[in-house]
């Protein structure tokens, strides 16, 4: 038995001023319960009770323990009820990391409803498209598009994120229809140019056979919401990630090349933060928040 509960055994015993009263209340037998009281006092080194016949009373040292252990015990349960009431209505500070463009089409609404429902949590939302160290920039969670590699962190995955080769038709009519993956070479393309990014476009075909095109650079851009428009203007061909290119897709606003091969590697959504074996309330009803918004993605 813990010494915590031999603390709470004894100020039931002082409570009734009787071990046999005690331990009818504790559902336990006398022997028992003057066997975890006496191994009290071995660690302890005193004695707190004086025992007789007739009754149980508290020795100088029994009663300034007494005072000071119910005390703590109380302190100890109001700690254990706020920790419960913080479960239910998460306070505090929460940091966020997304990437720009699918932070602004997909998340901003859900952040927000979720903002509402938690008023007492501060939330702090950066959406950009840098590198960043979520533990040393001090982001609870982060969001995250791509292969992930192995890490200490956890990563859910919300949603996957094919990254699709489109054109406009525009651009169709005025250069034609790419018949192979040979043929994009010879195209112009709108390239993703942060984070150093290659021009490669790695695919696989229905056989499971994995190529690589480059593609040849007439525009630059550095997020996905630039890349999208100087695609639908008809500039080039670009690798445009599915949540960015749907909705034009539906519309016949753009059009996938060669849909017979899918991007590879196969990327997700995912939603990453730091393992702790007791994640904070605001963390995990977040978290749990985003993995339910990726189920309602129009993809």
């Amino acid at each position: 038995m813990d010494h915590i509960s031999r603390v709470g055994l004894f100020l039931e015993v002082v409570k009734h001023q009787s071990f046999a009263g005690a331990a009818r209340s504790l559902g336990m037998t006398g022997p028992a319960l003057s066997k975890q009281v006496q191994a009290l006092e071995d660690r302890l080194g005193v004695r707190l009770l004086n025992r007789t016949t007739r009754q149980v009373t508290l020795t100088e040292q029994g009663a300034l323990y007494s005072d000071r252990a119910r005390k703590a015990l109380e302190d100890l349960d109001e700690a254990e009820r706020q920790l419960q009431e913080l479960k239910a209505c998460p306070t505090g500070v929460l940091r966020v990391n997304a990437p720009m463009s699918f932070g602004k089409q997909h998340l901003s609404k859900p952040i927000a409803e979720f903002a509402g429902w938690y008023p007492d949590v501060a939330m702090e939302i950066d959406f950009d498209d840098r590198h960043i160290d979520m533990i040393a920039e001090g982001y609870d969670v982060v969001v995250r598009i791509g292969a992930l590699k192995d890490s200490s962190l956890i990563a859910r995955k919300i949603a996957s994120c094919p990254i699709l080769l489109c054109a406009s038709p525009g651009f169709i009519e005025k250069y034609g229809m790419p018949k192979t993956p040979a043929d994009i070479s010879q195209y112009r393309g709108v390239i993703y140019t942060r984070h150093g990014t290659l021009n490669d476009w790695q695919f696989k075909d229905k056989a499971g056979t994995v190529g690589s095109v480059t593609l040849k650079k007439s525009f630059g851009a550095n997020n996905a919401a630039m890349m999208l428009e100087a695609c639908l203007q008809g500039v080039g061909l670009a690798m445009l990630p599915i949540f960015t290119a749907i909705e034009h897709l539906q519309s016949g606003e753009l059009v996938q090349l060669l849909p017979d091969y899918t991007s590879w590697p196969e990327r997700g959504i995912y939603v990453v933060f730091p393992q702790n074996r007791h994640q904070s309330t605001k963390v995990r009803l977040f978290v749990d928040w985003l993995t339910e918004v990726g189920k309602s993605l129009p993809w």
